[in-house]
């Protein structure tokens, strides 16, 4: 079973998924396969913040009722993905993030592939781009509907 960093880019399409947004597909078969215990899932803290941030701003400005938001949010806690605190990724993503042109919200995703030696699996393309070739980090639309 292969450990994966999935970041806030990814979960926020199995959460709030938009009509017509793009791979949204691929999102939720990478979730599947955490279901079928076919891939672990590993996250920094910040990725919990990140989403239920998401979830209250749909929340609040209508673009989910509020049911739907408090319902998202228990079902992302009830994971329980194997988390790393920010702490102790801090200095890595500083220097990638300042490195690389990057911010440190990002860099922290990055900064634990690097440290579990597993892949980050992202849905923000300009991310994976820029990144990619340096780092263990995978754009979500890359990934064949197989692999998913």
């Amino acid at each position: 079973m292969s450990l994966v960093v999935v970041d806030a880019s990814v979960a926020a399409k199995w959460f709030l998924p938009e009509s017509g947004e793009g791979l949204v597909e691929q999102a939720l078969a990478l979730l599947n396969k955490y279901d079928k215990n076919e891939v672990r899932f590993v996250v920094p803290d910040l990725f919990y913040v990140e989403i239920a941030s998401a979830i209250w701003k749909a929340v609040r400005v209508g673009r989910v009722p509020r049911a739907f938001g408090d319902q998202a949010l228990v079902l992302l806690t009830q994971r329980e993905f194997v988390t790393v605190p920010s702490l102790k990724l801090l200095d890595q993503a500083f220097q990638i993030g300042t490195g690389h042109g990057r911010s440190v919200y990002d860099s922290l995703y990055v900064a634990l592939a690097v440290q579990t030696n597993s892949q980050l699996i992202t849905a923000d393309e300009r991310l994976a781009n820029s990144l990619a070739a340096r780092f263990p980090v995978k754009w979500l639309g890359a990934i064949q509907k197989s692999e998913s």
